[in-house]
């Protein structure tokens, strides 16, 4: 037979074991931000790539080579950024 205590004792343990760990949010967090500033420094280097192709400093096989590690690292944020906005979109679908 379920009793209030044992309901509440119940709780206390589970809200214990998903309670979040501020270090690995600190850390996970941290890991975003570098995943940010790798993207930002690929995109930086396309635009440096590109423009040293138009003026005859880089062969077309660097630039083809860049343009399409770019395109790898643009494919990669979009399917992340679209993970996260579904499990934004499921979390808003959940009951109150």
């Amino acid at each position: 037979m379920i009793t209030g205590l044992n309901a509440a004792n119940a709780y206390s343990a589970a809200r214990q074991a998903v309670a979040p760990d501020a270090q690995s949010a600190s850390q996970t967090l941290a890991r975003v931000g570098q995943a940010a500033e790798d993207f930002a420094a690929q995109m930086a280097q396309v635009d440096q790539v590109s423009t040293s192709a138009m003026m005859g400093q880089t062969s077309t096989q660097q630039l083809v080579q860049t343009i399409a590690e770019a395109e790898l690292t643009m494919n990669t944020v979009v399917a992340i950024r679209d993970k996260v906005v579904e499990a934004y979109q499921e979390i808003l679908r959940m009951p109150v």
